[in-house]
């Protein structure tokens, strides 16, 4: 319920804040007078595109505040998902600064236009002739028909289910195409994967056979010089190893003599240790020696298949192969497999697809329970607004096709005239009918849901007479289960309102200004006998709007 508008610095509106209270208000006005500044303003801080001309005072910033109270309205679940503060008294506030930068903020959380957008369908719903267009929008009226089948849990349950069916069945398409994809080259895959498992790499293989390769490619110089490097180190006269056992020896003989002498001789013995290892592994390493021509064309027939590997595949290595090894393996594996896995998936959307039918099912029973219901509530109040001939020919049609809302199709028709055809809203109504179409429809859904705070711009033009006293008895009806706000020429509507509100202009230093007032019932009295014969209030004048307001 919106409870306080603030305006600051917008169009013709210096500074103006006003209450609403709950039940049926009323807004009136000359014409010109500002009814739709305020609109304006309302809508601005709801969410539509602002500019430059919105500002009074260009030099200014411009703010408009809406202070509405939600807790009626069950959306501390939108709140949260939309990452706001929730507050029973939730406050929108609208800034254009005079750079034309616009911001806004709900309970002073920075919010986006589109935030803003989704909150306002959920607080105020302003109706004009302009908004009838909606009755002949298929989703607008699966809404009215669900309103009274009271299907909102149901219809919740059917979206949930139907967004996994979508999601189950975009996987499917995906698997399809890749498994088709993957079937094209699954023949060149597995001739790939056949090759490099044959092959039978190991990780440090390449390396180790370019070192044997090597070896085997000096093996005379190796021989050679093993050879020389064991008579330098094993000769019985000249030898490295003879010549350390003497002088091993000589130390010995002093070690005693001295600590110095017998950290030599220790050292000594160190190294002659060392020697005598050296020694043992060169004559193992000399014996080892062996010049094999099958070997070496073994080895270079492994390294070429390698290096042609690695070419193939474009890497450097055989852990790179090996990567690629496990890439094909994967690939081949899923074609081999894809079948169960695709048929896997389908039975999953069989699953859901089954459930969902199940819920369209009860969705769609609940729809044609409620119709007779509906049809019969709108020619009477139709009829009341002097439509005595209107009639609905209101008819689902279940398909196989998943809708967001259900499985299925709704003709909605109408027919003004008895005998008349059936036809859609748009073609077979006019504006005046349309517009109490509408509002029959606001009335019914006031009565069935939780409607937000609705505020009629001059849907009554083109209305008088009786008609204006059934559109303000329906407005005062409505108003018993939520706050309803109407903007009239019409006194005859303006006189069942709990509370009344004037615009007018008034000039202040020749600079001409909008500004909104609450009417005493004194005031209430003049504004309406003006309704009814203009600036020259006659006596009977004032009566009749005495009597309109008892």
């Amino acid at each position: 319920m919106l409870t306080q508008l603030s305006i600051n610095n917008y169009a013709l509106i210096n500074q103006l804040t006003i209450d609403f209270p709950s039940g049926l208000s009323i807004i009136t006005g000359e014409t010109g007078a500002g009814k739709s500044i305020l609109l304006g303003a309302l809508g601005l801080v709801l969410g539509n595109r602002a500019d430059l001309s919105s500002l009074k005072d260009t030099s200014k910033k411009c703010v408009v505040e809406a202070k509405v109270s939600v807790a009626n309205y069950n959306l501390k679940d939108f709140f949260a998902e939309a990452d706001l503060d929730y507050e029973d008294l939730t406050i929108i506030r609208r800034e254009i600064l005079p750079s034309g930068k616009s911001r806004a903020f709900v309970n002073d959380t920075p919010v986006n236009l589109s935030a803003l957008n989704d909150l306002r369908e959920k607080l105020i719903d302003v109706h004009s002739q302009h908004q009838t267009l909606q009755l002949s929008d298929n989703s607008f009226q699966f809404a009215i028909v669900d309103a009274l089948s009271k299907n909102q849990d149901k219809i919740d349950s059917y979206k949930r289910g139907f967004s996994k069916l979508n999601q189950l069945k975009k996987e499917l398409e995906e698997l399809v195409l890749i498994q088709k994809e993957a079937n094209q080259q699954y023949d060149y895959n597995l001739h790939l994967f056949n090759e490099l498992e044959e092959a039978k790499l190991k990780v440090d293989e390449q390396e180790e056979l370019e070192e044997t390769l090597e070896k085997l490619n000096n093996i005379e110089d190796i021989k050679l010089n093993l050879s020389e490097a064991l008579e330098i180190s094993a000769n019985d006269e000249i030898g490295v190893q003879n010549l350390l056992y003497t002088l091993e020896n000589r130390l010995s003989k002093i070690a005693s003599f001295s600590k110095e002498y017998q950290e030599l001789s220790e050292r000594i013995t160190s190294v002659k240790i060392e020697i005598d290892d050296i020694v043992s592994e060169l004559e193992d390493a000399n014996e080892n020696v062996d010049f094999n021509p099958n070997e070496i064309e073994e080895i270079n027939d492994r390294l070429q298949l390698i290096y042609n590997l690695q070419k193939k595949h474009a890497v450097s290595s055989n852990a790179q192969l090996l990567e690629v090894l496990e890439i094909l393996s994967e690939k081949v594996s899923q074609v081999e497999n894809a079948e169960e896995t695709i048929n896997k998936k389908k039975n999953e959307v069989n699953d859901v697809s089954e459930k969902l039918d199940k819920v369209a099912g009860l969705i769609s029973t609940s729809r044609n329970s409620s119709i007779p219901k509906l049809t019969k509530e709108l020619e009477v109040l139709l009829a009341d607004l002097g439509m005595e001939n209107a009639r609905f020919s209101i008819k689902i049609k279940p398909t196989k096709n998943y809708f967001s809302n259900g499985k299925d199709e709704l003709d909605f028709l109408f027919s003004a005239n008895k005998g008349g055809n059936f036809g859609e809203l748009k073609k077979v109504a006019s504006g005046g009918e349309l517009s109490r179409i509408m509002l029959s429809v606001k009335k019914v859904l006031s009565e069935n849901t939780q409607l937000p705070t609705i505020i009629f711009d001059e849907i009554d033009t083109g209305v008088s007479g009786e008609v204006s006293n059934k559109i303000a008895a329906i407005m005062q009806e409505m108003s018993k289960n939520m706050q309803v706000i109407a903007i009239t020429h019409l006194p005859q509507i303006a006189s069942k309102g709990k509370n009344h509100y004037k615009v007018y202009k008034e000039e202040v230093n020749n600079i001409t200004t909008t500004n909104l007032k609450q009417l005493s019932s004194k005031e209430r009295i003049v504004e309406i006998a003006e309704m009814l014969s203009g600036k020259n209030i006659s006596d009977s004048a004032i009566t009749h709007a005495k009597q309109l307001l008892n």
